[in-house]
């Protein structure tokens, strides 16, 4: 299993919300490329980029930022979500060196839509799942929509889809640990690798990621890592980094 650090963007800075409100939002890092920097040289692999102010206004935000930071690492596999909600958006950030467009609202909105575009740029595009008591929520977690989380997962298919980043909306930012069940539920019913995101606070947290399920790809860290609760280099020890399957 894969640990990956995530870097949230609001108003060009590097923050990490709690229960993601905008209103209630710790500033990490005022340019994020000193966070990437920091996460680049601790063997980072992949970062986990939000556009936070994109996903509630539903287009890019934070573009320059991104671009610095695909710029400066093109090492690094970049992951990127918040506001991609079509396919010029997704092609823009895709030719800047962005590896996977993620796309949320638009998946829980139009699923058919973001499927065919999967099968025109197969591999390339990963689902956000944002979960709240097990249903999902859309335009930057501020409404609930009309389905769950395990039902919306199993619209898709791993011949085109990347992966599936799930997010329990409850423990994002509280560093209350990972809501293991709701996440564990949702990989036994999708062939598509799994990234669990919300609550990671402890290596015991990434322990038990990746015992639950063979279908547990990734696990987004975020507050844990910038408040120093444990080091991006005892997450790769814990979780096991040498039988990574992808």
């Amino acid at each position: 299993m894969l640990p990956i650090p995530a870097i949230d963007l609001k108003d060009g800075q590097c923050v990490r919300l709690r229960q993601g409100k905008m209103n209630d939002a710790t500033i990490f890092a005022d340019n994020p490329l000193t966070a990437a920097e920091k996460w680049f040289k601790q063997g980072a692999r992949r970062l986990h980029i939000v556009d936070l102010d994109g996903a509630f206004a539903g287009s890019p935000k934070n573009a320059q930022q991104i671009q610095a930071i695909a710029k400066e690492f093109p090492e690094l596999t970049l992951q990127l979500g918040g506001g991609i909600r079509d396919e010029k958006t997704a092609l823009h950030y895709w030719d800047l060196g962005i590896s996977y467009c993620i796309f949320g609202s638009k998946a829980a909105q139009n699923p058919e839509y973001v499927s065919e575009l999967a099968t025109k740029y197969p591999q390339k595009i990963i689902i956000g799942i944002d979960a709240k008591n097990g249903q999902v929520a859309t335009q930057g977690w501020a409404e609930l929509a009309e389905i769950r989380a395990v039902e919306l997962a199993t619209k898709f298919s791993a011949k085109n889809i990347a992966a599936i980043v799930y997010t329990d909306i409850s423990r994002d930012g509280m560093m209350q640990g990972v809501n293991l069940e709701q996440t564990a539920e949702l990989a036994a019913k999708t062939d598509i690798p799994v990234i669990a995101s919300g609550g990671v606070s402890s290596l015991q947290d990434i322990e038990n990621l990746a015992k639950i399920s063979p279908q547990i790809y990734g696990a987004i860290i975020g507050r844990a890592l910038y408040d120093g609760a444990f080091s991006l280099e005892d997450a790769y020890k814990t979780s096991n980094l040498a039988q990574n399957r992808l």
